[in-house]
């Protein structure tokens, strides 16, 4: 067996973000850190995930007028003061018919959003610092049909649904969540808006799905010098760039792929980002050991165990994982690279999985 070891820290090695069992809502200067008594009033009764499907119910749903709604009134006063001025019955007839239409839209705005299901998904994994989609799909209980349903995620943009929905058929949505740190990123709250069909008034309601979703430690940028033990007897060696192995072919580019294995020709002549693969040379066993990079932090460890992780695989070794509280066995593949990438997302954070449970969106 191979044990990776490390160089003495340097500078590189610090300001890794630290590990999340929740991700929620980002604070910052785009954004207001007291909300208005509107805002306070509609998630009172949020406390946590909710279990799915979450209906929502005319006590969830809250409607106002927009700002375009606020001028209409404004324009409609003007226009009745005027009538009124000068006894014009035209004016008169108009302004109530304007009146009318925008008293009737107040219904149609909050039948758009009345007795909607909601359901979540589970996320794909991402690395600390992208952001996570969750699947959000929304279905119709009742008639008529929806449409310019919007979901706004943490991220501050609102998705729109493509296309009308009808009663018993589903519209899907991708709400992105900034994973700014590993462990197991949650939807958090969501909010559901329309202002169909005219503008003049906004129907809203806050959701807390269930859903969760893997995001794993943020790679260390390029890979250290590294240096092996002698192999023990009967193992095999092979030499430590890949590039002079024989080439195999190209697959789709991964997440944390070196930049030195990225097809340049292909992608300038093809558009296509692809990585190259290599192979011939005997197979090398490495050990990523947590032990060999005494002198980092605990984060700095995890995203360098991380960039091994990557590089072992994307050369096509087989690799185990050394962790003080577990030890994944040397293997090969997918299914080992998503073992040891969980393995450290999840190191110290007492989560569980959630690619190995049920999705929240799945449902009989």
């Amino acid at each position: 067996m191979t044990e990776l070891r490390s160089p003495a820290p340097g500078p590189a090695a610090t300001g890794v973000g630290a590990r999340a069992e929740h991700i929620g809502w980002p604070t910052g200067r785009g954004r207001s850190s007291s909300p208005g008594p509107a805002e306070r009033l509609s998630t009172r009764g949020l406390h946590g995930p909710e279990a799915e499907p979450v209906l929502l119910t005319r006590r969830r749903i809250f409607i106002l007028p927009t700002r375009h709604g606020v001028l209409f009134a404004g324009v409609l006063l003007v226009m009745l003061l005027g009538s009124i001025n000068y006894n014009n019955n035209m004016g008169h007839a108009l302004t109530f018919l304007l009146g009318a239409l925008a008293l009737v839209s107040i219904l149609h705005t909050y039948r758009n959003l009345a007795h909607i299901q909601i359901y979540s998904a589970r996320a794909e994994p991402v690395f600390a610092g992208q952001t996570a989609r969750f699947p959000i799909f929304l279905q119709a209980r009742r008639p008529p049909y929806r449409c310019a349903v919007r979901v706004q995620g943490p991220d501050q943009r609102a998705e729109t649904t493509d296309v009308p929905f009808m009663a018993g058929t589903r519209a899907e949505l991708r709400v992105g969540v900034p994973a700014e740190e590993r462990g197991v990123a949650r939807a958090g709250r969501l909010k559901l808006f329309t202002e169909y069909p005219l503008g003049l008034f906004r129907a809203w309601a806050w959701v807390q799905p269930a859903a969760t979703g893997l995001v794993y430690p943020r790679p260390e940028p390029g890979l250290p010098p590294v240096t092996g033990e002698d192999p023990e007897p009967g193992e095999a060696v092979h030499d430590r760039h890949p590039g002079t192995e024989d080439f195999r072919g190209l697959r789709d580019y991964r997440p944390g792929d070196s930049p030195r294995h990225i097809a340049w020709k292909q992608m300038a002549a093809t558009g296509e980002m692809l990585t190259k693969q290599f192979g011939g040379g005997a197979q090398r066993t490495l050990w990523l050991d947590w032990r060999a990079l005494d002198g980092l932090g605990v984060e700095a460890r995890l995203s360098r165990l991380c960039r091994w992780v990557l590089d072992s695989h994307g050369a096509g070794h087989r690799y185990g994982l050394r962790l003080p509280d577990q030890v994944i066995e040397p293997a090969s593949g997918d299914q080992q690279r998503q073992r040891c990438l969980s393995a450290l997302a999840l190191f110290q954070t007492g989560a569980m999985d959630p690619t190995a449970a049920r999705e929240p969106g799945e449902h009989p």
